[in-house]
């Protein structure tokens, strides 16, 4: 405990994701009071195309209650004309 899950486009090099989980885990431990060996970090990759439908309606829409940070855009919404 805890588990942290960040999804995002591919793309990054092996060096980039590490780099990310170290930060990750670091602040997290520093913030929640907790040892880093209780911290665990995985790091979805998520095509561009599959955005909307796999990561944006199931855990940004139908979880907006849990969510502390919004993101600022909405796949979903019509485009102002």
């Amino acid at each position: 405990m805890p588990h942290i899950i960040v999804k995002w486009y591919p793309g990054r090099s092996d060096a980039q994701k590490e780099e990310l989980a170290q930060a990750i885990t670091r602040d997290v431990a520093a913030i929640a009071g907790c040892c880093e060996t209780v911290i665990s970090v995985a790091l979805e990759e998520v095509a561009p195309e599959a955005w909307a439908e796999t990561v944006y309606r199931p855990d940004i829409l139908e979880k907006e209650d849990t969510l502390i940070r919004k993101p600022g855009y909405n796949p979903f919404a019509k485009a102002d004309k």
